[in-house]
């Protein structure tokens, strides 16, 4: 199973996530589900570290990848908010692969 943990701050915004697991639907480079995840997770961590150019702490290890602002921002909250909600909805996609915690 894949699970995704979003973090938040005492203001309520989103400031990283932490994603590891695969999904299980088939082997390696061929599963649909991690793909997806994947890409999201890797395009969230790359606007946010290239495009917005905000500092973040980033670490990118075996089958898992972190992300955690270096201070608060409105513009990772927003990318973050719309990886989360992306997330969510290929949980619904792929029921019982994906497992979500925000807090």
């Amino acid at each position: 199973m894949i699970a995704a943990d979003f973090f938040k701050n005492e203001s309520d915004m989103l400031t990283g996530f932490r994603v590891s697991g695969h999904a299980g639907l088939a082997d390696l480079g061929f599963d649909v589900c991690c793909a997806s995840v994947s890409s999201a997770v890797m395009m969230a961590a790359n606007t946010i570290t290239e495009a917005f150019r905000l500092e973040a702490d980033v670490e990118v290890g075996e089958n898992e990848i972190r992300l955690d602002m270096k201070k608060p921002d409105e513009n990772a909250d927003k990318i973050l908010m719309g990886l989360l909600i992306h997330l969510y909805n290929l949980k619904d996609e792929f029921p019982g692969h994906i497992k979500l915690k925000v807090g």
